[in-house]
């Protein structure tokens, strides 16, 4: 007779459903033109996401507004699917005045919110897709001796939407006691400006060493390249220069290698649980409070922000709530009536 219920069988049963379902992951990149973000991310999925993209006349970059241009492509490996999606910003950083060059990106980022708030409020919450940034890595030169005003403005306005990852965009043109000295300087930057940057940690009880050594890595210096060359009677990807060859894959090179670990293979997952508990709730608490609506109908949608007026100074959550079933309750009458329409139609025919 076995002793065993039965439920240890529980995280299969939900791993092989993921692995039905397929995952969605969706990365951006920010930086200004010319630091290899296209390189790179061609360098980390082996696919050319962007095509051959061209860089516009300096006339045509006085006054140039960012532009946004996602790419999604799906890929499988061993049977596990993956529908990625790569959001570029073409534009960023590179006119005269770079003043509130970054709304456009917070505007995407909150569309995406947007999006899924309604999907999720919807009657048809089975298929919801999720196009919501789930880590942005952002670009720093490896010329400026640390963080330039922009990239200081840029990180305080969007540190509490997405999941900032600062990397040091061509690390192979220093020295490794200039990637050193720089990495210093621009976590002390982060540091002194308030900046909350995503630090790699993952609540797990076994605090591997893998993970402390990504930790550490952070801002990563990286290096991309697509390019095979042969060294010492093996094939590597790398850059070819008069005085050798730099190894993107080589970890005394660079921290390419540490930063494709982080992104797909330890820290995917995490990235996108604190995006749906942490900026996400973020967001809907706010559009909540402000007073979103979360349908409409012949009666009009529920005015939260009314709501939490009429209850100053008592039980807001609760009377949120309550407006809630108060719509969900409007919209299946709703339903039924149309219900009812269809039904005499098909009588009438």
């Amino acid at each position: 007779m076995s002793n065993s219920l039965g439920f240890h069988n529980l995280p299969f049963l939900a791993h092989r459903k993921s692995v039905k379902k397929g995952f969605e992951f969706t990365i951006m990149v920010v930086g200004e033109s010319g630091l290899g973000k296209s390189t790179l991310v061609r360098s980390l999925f082996l696919t050319n996401l962007f095509g051959n993209k061209t860089c516009p006349p300096a006339a045509e970059r006085i006054k140039p507004t960012p532009s946004i241009d996602a790419t999604t492509v799906d890929i499988e490996e061993k049977g596990v699917k993956l529908r990625l999606t790569v959001v570029d910003t073409p534009g960023f950083g590179d006119a005269v005045d770079n003043r509130e060059c970054w709304q456009p990106i917070i505007d995407f980022i909150n569309e995406k919110y947007d999006q899924y708030f309604k999907d999720e409020s919807g009657i048809n919450r089975r298929n919801i897709e999720d196009h919501r940034v789930h880590c942005c890595l952002y670009f720093i030169s490896p010329s400026g001796h640390g963080l330039k005003p922009l990239d200081i403005a840029f990180m305080k306005e969007l540190h509490n939407l997405v999941n900032i990852i600062p990397v040091i965009a061509k690390s192979d043109t220093l020295t490794q006691t200039e990637v050193r000295t720089l990495k210093t300087r621009i976590l002390q930057e982060i540091s002194d400006n308030g900046i909350r940057i995503y630090n790699g940690e993952i609540d797990e009880e076994d605090d591997s060493p893998e993970i402390r050594e990504l930790r550490d890595a952070i801002p990563m210096a990286v290096v991309g390249s697509t390019t095979l060359l042969e060294v010492g009677n093996k094939r590597v990807r790398g850059r070819l220069y008069p005085w050798g060859v730099v190894e993107i894959e080589n970890k005394e090179h660079c921290d390419y290698i540490l930063l494709r670990n982080m992104l797909i293979r330890t820290h995917m997952q995490d990235l996108k649980d604190y995006t749906q508990d942490v900026h996400y709730e973020n967001f809907r608490k706010k559009k909540l409070l402000q007073g979103s609506p979360l349908a409409s109908g012949p009666g009009g949608a529920m005015d939260f922000a009314g709501v939490v007026a009429s209850v100053a100074g008592g039980n807001v959550q609760d009377e949120i709530l309550k407006a809630k079933e108060r719509e969900l309750e409007m919209m299946r009458l709703e339903m039924a009536r149309l219900q009812a329409q269809l039904r005499t139609g098909n009588d009438v025919v």
